[in-house]
């Protein structure tokens, strides 16, 4: 057990410089603090075209923090220590809010905004940059739902998983959102909360609400599906050689981020689009 002393108190230390000593009891705390688990699955890849099915070994990391609660019984918080503890947590809603800001900051998200056609249609070019306003800053949730305008409080606090058929199923984890549930909440936002792309479906919904066009009609808002419908991404446009570029909340990254086109295999025009 760490000797606990507080910034501020009388005997408390100094935390304005990270000294080397500093850093090995921040870690040493953290690794008290937090339980470690991790398991190594097989997952199956189902055969598509002319590539034949296939499986791969997939390390799978689950890191679960002790609560707040659970803190001021471990380390024996002074009165002094867990009024601080309060007034940390009271401030919640200031932090979330500096958390939650849409503004669309990363890079490659303005570098993609900044190359979409000029004679975009509208629709297209504000499901492009909705679905920017996410990029790296959502994790990945098995079965996370979002119908909220705008940020989603419940997005990265402690949510246990409950949606069946996926490892993290039954585990807790930082809210956010599945891959359906991201372009859904994109397709949500920008009609202002009167149209939800998938109609209470996960990725083949939104597939069968979208016609098939081929992929040199893609254009920035179509919906690309990997085989069976197992994943869903929005075209967000093209690099400078003229290869599509996807948005998606990804498992693999844990975050809506932007990628190319490896893995996915068919493309969809949105219904949408025809309104």
């Amino acid at each position: 057990m760490f000797a606990v002393k507080t910034a501020g108190a009388a005997d408390g230390a100094d935390v304005a410089a990270l000294t080397p000593e500093k850093v090995e009891l921040l870690r040493g705390i953290f690794w008290d603090m937090c339980t470690v688990s991790s398991e190594i699955k097989t997952v199956e890849h189902p055969a598509s075209g002319d590539t034949a099915a296939w499986s791969e070994e997939v390390l799978f990391i689950s890191i679960s923090a002790k609560t707040a609660e659970e803190m001021r019984t471990t380390y024996a918080l002074t009165e002094f220590q867990s009024q601080s503890l309060n007034e940390l947590l009271a401030q919640m809603d200031t932090l979330g809010s500096l958390l939650g800001d849409l503004t669309i900051s990363q890079a490659d998200a303005l570098e993609l905004l900044q190359a979409l056609p000029a004679d975009l249609a509208p629709d297209r070019r504000a499901v492009v940059e909705t679905a920017c306003k996410l990029v790296g800053k959502v994790n990945y949730f098995w079965g996370g739902k979002s119908l909220v305008l705008g940020w989603d409080s419940r997005w990265g606090t402690l949510r246990e998983v409950t949606a069946a058929g996926n490892s993290t199923t039954d585990t807790y984890r930082p809210y956010g959102l599945d891959c359906s549930g991201f372009v859904d909440w994109v397709f949500y936002n920008i009609t202002g909360g009167e149209y939800v792309i998938g109609h209470g479906g996960g990725a083949h919904a939104q597939h069968t609400y979208c016609t098939a066009i081929s992929w040199e009609e893609a254009q920035p808002g179509d919906l690309v599906f990997y085989p069976e419908d197992s994943h869903v991404g929005i075209v967000g446009g093209r690099d400078e050689n003229g290869n599509l570029l996807i948005v998606h909340c990804a498992s693999g990254a844990n975050n809506v981020v932007i990628t190319g086109l490896e893995g996915f295999t068919s493309i969809g025009r949105p219904l949408y689009y025809r309104v």
